[in-house]
């Protein structure tokens, strides 16, 4: 785990790059836990009443933001591996406190974008005070960044533009560490005001720790795709859009019902395994155009044909390689929850 990566006790003086400075700490602390949006705090006696209402309206703004987020299935999980003791968010570290969570693994496993932006810092430490190793850094708008340390590769470019789960680095040991994992940070607000990675990311849909992920209705994107794909192999017709709506919503529930599951629509930890099948070279069908469609967002790029054929049979060996599972080409219960988290 990593022996710094030490939130800093001192003032923040950030920036994203030549140019263009950004904001340090704010007055605006953040709410606990979830991480959902940022709340005024600490404003002074001598604070303007047309201050505290822009303060609140930036407040407001950025908590609508971070709710869009936690609907639209837009994050995905940034690595496999597991919660090494003492890696975790707040954990004592000399004169301060971790920043944010270790998911441990071996040196090259893949470390992917938790969600699409752009790379505004690639450096030692991200040029984070309190961070050692090679580190990025991606913007995701509305004041939110995670930060990816102590890589043994980058994968992309500095400012280059980024998807949800793009391959983005390998994961390592450079730096202050005791043995190769992914220091992954959350941002909210503002650069260098961390919150809670696991519970910011459980809002989202995402478990940190490589568990299942949770697609509630009004959510949108490739694993609501996904999602549509395999309910068609079931025989409900939807039309495959990407927008997890009332239609896609009832048939889901209609699934769950006939599956003794509680019918709430949400595709998470209960629903998935039931929903998924194992595939294997052979096979054809809308399940497999499912697997493409997730494979693709990890950075595949099959041609989603619905054919498990032998271009489809390496990428999934490929990327269970990369994620270090077992490497038999077969798409079971492991393979689908680390592709859809």
């Amino acid at each position: 785990m990593c022996r710094s990566c030490a939130v800093p006790t001192g003032p923040n003086d950030l920036s994203a790059g030549a140019g263009r400075p950004l904001p340090g700490l704010s007055r605006r602390g953040l709410l606990a836990g979830l991480g959902l949006g940022a709340l005024t705090v600490g404003l002074s006696a001598g604070t303007s009443v047309a201050g505290e209402a822009e303060a609140e309206a930036g407040a407001a703004a950025e908590a609508a933001v971070a709710v869009a987020a936690a609907r639209n299935g837009a994050w995905a999980g940034p690595a496999q591996g597991r919660f090494p003791a003492g890696g975790h968010y707040g954990a004592p570290r000399g004169g301060g406190s971790h920043a944010g969570q270790d998911v441990s693994n071996s040196t090259g496993t893949a470390v992917y974008a938790a969600a699409a932006g752009t790379v505004v810092r690639r450096s030692w430490g991200g040029g984070l005070p309190g961070r050692t190793g090679n580190g990025l850094v991606i913007s995701h708008g509305g004041g939110q960044y995670t930060y990816y340390g102590h890589l043994s590769a980058y994968r992309v470019a500095l400012n280059a533009t980024v998807t949800a789960g793009q391959r983005i680095a390998d994961m390592g040991a450079t730096g202050n560490v005791t043995g190769p994992h992914l220091h992954f940070e959350t941002h909210t607000g503002a650069l260098g005001t961390t919150v809670n990675p696991v519970s910011f990311l459980a809002a989202r849909g995402v478990d940190l720790a490589g568990g299942w992920s949770r697609i509630d209705p009004g959510a949108s994107g490739t694993t609501v795709v996904v999602i549509q794909h395999l309910m068609n192999q079931r025989g409900y017709g939807l039309v495959v859009d990407g927008g997890y709506g009332s239609v896609s919503a009832d048939a889901v529930k209609r699934f769950q019902r006939s599956k003794g599951l509680a019918a709430d629509g949400q595709v998470g930890p209960a629903t998935w395994p039931v929903l998924v099948y194992t595939l294997r070279q052979g096979g054809s069908g809308s399940h497999v155009r499912a697997l493409q469609t997730a494979l693709n967002k990890r950075g595949a790029g099959l041609v989603v044909d619905g054919g498990f054929g032998a271009v489809t049979t390496s990428a999934v060996r490929a990327y269970q390689s990369v994620n270090r599972l077992v490497v038999d080409g077969e798409a079971g219960p492991v393979t689908w929850r680390a592709l859809t988290g």
